[in-house]
């Protein structure tokens, strides 16, 4: 991940326009900041959350809130609380993809 030129930009993530993401079960509420290739997200999923697809897209993703299992496409899977991280690369063998019994919002930077 490269992040392009810009200035120095602060955002207020509230003033961002949400954006819906039904799952195969829940949904996702994405704010979005891009800037050229990067894309900086607040990621919030509903209780009952389970992606629709795997990912193969490189991230760095931070649990602010609620619980997130992630899933790899290889059957290991993680539970990340609040405070803990996990980073991927992009198109790595680790395809992977979310879910969450109780709901959970995040930090996104891909």
């Amino acid at each position: 991940m490269k992040i392009p030129a810009l200035p120095f930009t602060v955002t207020d993530w509230d003033a961002v326009a949400p954006t819906l993401h039904p799952g195969e079960s829940g949904q996702a509420i994405w704010r979005t900041f891009n800037i050229g290739d990067l894309r900086v997200r607040h990621v919030e999923y509903s209780a009952g959350y389970l992606a629709d697809h795997w990912c193969d897209r490189g991230h760095v993703l931070y649990v602010l809130e609620g619980e997130l299992d992630t899933e790899l496409r290889d059957g290991r899977t993680f539970k990340l609380k609040p405070g803990m991280s996990y980073q991927v690369s992009d198109h790595g063998d680790a395809a992977h993809r979310s879910s969450t019994a109780t709901g959970a919002k995040l930090f996104i930077v891909d």
